[in-house]
């Protein structure tokens, strides 16, 4: 279900500061209209612990009926509170998401051990899939090849958010786990490598700004044609990596607003680029025509 490309969805919001459900709306049938495999609403690209309980289960909610079981959704529903996380888990289910997407519990750093409990514990009280979320350089904790070849153990734990940077790791993560366990590339830049290794696809904050081109780039990965797929990747590559040049979600979501699609609003501590990460995110923009694009949709 949760192969190819599917967009870490940011979280538009006025800028009075309140959460912009129109917008949101037409955020999500871009998405759709540009042929996106599935959705990920409320990730950490999505200002996720800024979003008030209610407006999490309300982007999803949003979500899941723009996308009208066209596509699936993966909700996100991750944190340091396992009781917690499950518990939102079984209200995303309740209310029709395909998956959960859950991030390693950050700053209490539990053990390989903690980590499996942790995740054996929200299956436990779900019925619909999980995919682990590996981000350690946002959390403070890896989840080592060996845990997640354990946790594919467990009845529905079916993939990985890979985002360790880490290729060498990567590769032995796909090496331990089964085949039909998804690995999940949590970095664009390194999709081509991932997916070279055997991996399943990306869950992609580039797509928010370039659907098409991205799922394009994992789909020729999963028919094995790297040739065509290296061709997205040098044209995409500038917004790939300006897309970080501060803490995402900052920059793509200033690309956007600069391309019209939403309005320029983070939630604290969130702030908005300066001015020199605006001058490059400009430049790059400008360079993959993607202004023009954006005028010529509207």
């Amino acid at each position: 279900m949760f192969i190819g490309c599917g967009t870490a969805l940011v979280t538009p919001f006025t800028t009075s500061g309140a959460l912009d459900e129109a917008t949101l709306r037409k955020l999500v049938r871009r998405q759709i209209d540009a042929g996106i495999n599935f959705l990920v609403p409320c990730g950490t690209t999505g200002e996720s612990p800024t979003l008030s309980h209610a407006e999490h289960l309300r982007v999803v909610e949003i979500t899941l009926e723009e996308a009208k079981g066209k596509i699936p959704v993966l909700a996100g529903a991750g944190g340091y509170n396992t009781r917690e996380v499950a518990d939102l888990a079984k209200e995303l289910e309740a209310m029709g998401a395909d998956g959960i997407l859950s991030v390693t519990p950050y700053y209490n750093k539990p053990t390989q051990e903690g980590l499996f409990q942790h995740y054996k514990a929200i299956a436990t009280a779900i019925r619909i899939p999980i995919i682990v979320y590996s981000v350690q350089g946002r959390t403070g904790i890896n989840v080592l090849p060996e845990t997640l070849a354990r946790l594919a153990t467990i009845d529905g734990i079916i993939g990985v958010k890979e985002a360790s940077g880490n290729i060498a790791q990567m590769a032995d993560v796909v090496h331990q786990v089964p085949d039909n366990f998804a690995v999940l590339s949590g970095d664009d830049s390194i999709t081509i490598a991932l997916m070279a290794l055997g991996g399943k696809g990306v869950i992609s904050v580039v797509s928010n700004e370039a659907p098409a081109e991205m799922t394009q780039l994992a789909a020729h990965c999963l028919k094995g044609d790297f040739a065509a797929a290296r061709a997205i990747q040098k044209r995409l590559l500038p917004l790939m990596n300006v897309n970080f040049v501060e803490s995402n979600p900052i920059p793509v979501k200033a690309a956007m607003a600069r391309m019209g699609l939403l309005e320029p609003a983070w939630r604290l501590p969130l702030v908005p680029p300066s001015a020199q990460s605006k001058s490059k995110i400009e430049k790059v923009l400008s360079e993959l025509n993607l202004l023009r694009s954006a005028n010529a949709a509207d």
